[in-house]
């Protein structure tokens, strides 16, 4: 009878955690469909206020956002709040889609569109759903699970292929080898599958891989709208 007990509590459980999913992801749809076209920047939650990254990815942000893009982050401090910063700067709409985490992340207090999540998995839908490009600046694992995320899901044409800017060559030039050097040469990945990259060292380069993207398909019919993923 107790065991009984206990299986009903774990479904009810369940069953609780998954109408909890679901209204993340209905929250997330209701409250993001209008943010469109957008461009989602990933990078470290450790980087410093005025710190070199910092202030690249906020003027970044900004000459993205006055081409009239939405920007979109993760919603904490570093990378994501000089983000946030620069699209806000720029007068778009600047979203965070902040992560409740074990040590307490705090939303930054430069977005125009918060949304908090417990899931990283809805989380991350939301990050690509509305994105026409993405721009990865430097940071530490959950930026390369985001970053390999994205890749597979170009890559098992999932989502339609966007501009996926590594930012800093230097940085990413151990990652880039790796790819080259291991995985292609065991044939584990493809020569295409780096067609999916585009390296800049300089802003001008990522502004200019957006815009030539923005003018070459109009936008319209190239969103990464999850509606575009196989049945």
């Amino acid at each position: 009878m107790e065991e009984n007990y206990e299986i009903n509590e774990l479904e009810k459980e369940e069953s609780w955690r998954m109408f909890r999913i679901i209204g993340e992801l209905v929250e997330g749809f209701d409250k993001l469909s209008d943010i469109e076209p957008a461009v989602t920047i990933y990078g470290s939650a450790r980087i410093e206020e005025g710190g070199e990254i910092y202030e690249k990815t906020r003027r970044i942000a900004r000459q993205i956002g006055q081409q009239g893009f939405t920007i979109v982050t993760g919603g904490g401090p570093g990378v994501m709040e000089a983000a946030n910063r620069g699209g806000k700067e720029a007068g778009v709409k600047s979203v965070g889609l902040n992560i409740g985490l074990p040590k307490e992340q705090e939303p930054n207090p430069y977005t125009t569109r918060a949304i908090s999540f417990h899931y990283f998995f809805a989380r991350k839908i939301m990050l690509v759903k509305y994105a026409s490009a993405f721009v990865i600046m430097p940071g530490g694992l959950g930026t390369l699970d985001e970053l390999t995320e994205l890749l597979t899901l170009m890559q098992t044409k999932k989502i339609k292929p966007f501009p996926v800017v590594l930012f800093g060559g230097e940085y990413w030039r151990g990652f880039l080898t790796w790819l080259k050097d291991f995985a292609l040469e065991r044939r584990l990945i493809s020569e295409e599958d780096f067609e999916l990259l585009r390296v800049c060292n300089w802003e001008e380069e990522v502004i200019d891989t957006i815009q030539t993207w923005k003018e070459k398909k109009r936008l319209g019919g190239e969103r990464a709208l999850f509606g575009d993923l196989e049945d």
